[in-house]
This record gives C-alpha cells, sequence and structure tokens, in this order.
C-alpha cells in the first residue's frame, strides 16, 4: 500500500461509522443528552465535519464546503458560522439540530473533498509544513492524522451514545 491507500482506507473507516451512526436512527436520539450537558450525536457528527471541512479546505486553500454548498444555510444553526464547535458549551452543543440526512450530506459532501487530497498524496507532500501556530511546526501528514483521529474519536462517542439510547 501506498501513503495515499493507506490514509484513504483510515478516512474510509470513520465514513463507514458514520453511516452506522445514522443508519434508521431514531431522530430524537440526534439531539438526546445521556446526562445534562453531555454532547449528543447530532453534534458529535456535526464537529467532526465541521473540523474535517475547516481543515481540509486550508489544506487546498479553499472555501469551506459549509458556506460554499449551503449546508450553513441548510441546517440554519444559531451559531457563527466559521464555528466548527471547538469549545462549545453545554448550550452550544444542544443548538445542534439536524436530521440524519443533512447531518450525512453534508459528511458525503466533505469526505468526498478529503479523499481528493487524499487520492493526490506523495510521500514527500507530508513534510510540507502546514501550521506554524505549532512547536514543533504542523506538517501535512500530521494535521491528516489528527482529522481522522479526532474523526475516529467522536463517531466512536457517538456510537456509544446510541448503544446507550438505544438501550434505554
Amino acid at each position: 500500500m501506498d501513503v495515499a491507500e493507506i490514509l484513504t482506507d483510515m478516512y474510509s473507516r470513520v465514513r463507514e461509522n458514520v453511516d452506522a451512526v445514522l443508519d434508521g436512527i431514531d431522530p430524537d436520539h440526534l439531539t438526546a443528552r445521556v446526562e445534562p450537558g453531555a454532547n449528543t450525536i447530532a453534534w458529535l457528527v456535526w464537529h467532526l465535519t465541521r473540523v474535517e471541512d475547516d481543515h481540509v479546505a486550508d489544506l487546498l486553500d479553499a472555501d469551506q464546503i459549509w458556506t460554499t454548498d449551503g449546508w450553513a444555510e441548510r441546517l440554519a444553526l444559531p451559531l457563527d458560522v466559521g464555528d466548527t464547535g471547538y469549545g462549545h458549551s453545554a448550550e452550544q452543543v444542544g443548538a445542534v439540530r439536524a436530521t440524519a440526512d443533512d447531518l450525512r450530506g453534508y459528511f458525503t459532501a466533505v469526505r468526498l473533498r478529503t479523499d481528493g487530497l487524499l487520492a493526490t498524496l506523495v510521500p514527500d507532500a507530508l513534510d510540507r509544513i502546514v501550521d506554524t501556530r505549532w512547536d514543533p511546526p504542523v506538517t501535512l501528514g500530521v494535521r491528516l492524522v489528527s482529522i481522522v483521529d479526532d474523526g475516529a474519536q467522536h463517531i466512536g462517542q457517538a456510537a456509544l451514545l446510541r448503544g446507550i439510547l438505544e438501550r434505554a
């Protein structure tokens, strides 16, 4: 396997788990909380998608799909258009309300762009510095791993929540 194939496989596992969490989900479970202030499935899926959209757009020096493809307007969340969910309060988490179809649609649009980026990767590209605000500076390879790691963690949390809610 080459680097593009490995990263594409990693990212495809997050996609499979997003599909598994959203397939046939009770709409009420998307915004249910297992305890006051806890994250919701809708917020987790929206957040992992927003982070990927934000970071991949930055890597491509492009606009985010959230705005260019109309997802911000379609979901009409009471949040700043540039908000990715980082550091959200319990109230902000609760404000993220969307259908499973909209969450999946936005995720799919973002993932198609990410897959396009991954398909073009060559090993030398992974060493390109993409963020100098950190010490050491962040390379493309580190950023891509960070994105998929964040996505895997959040979709795992969403899967756990779905399991808890379905057994309640």
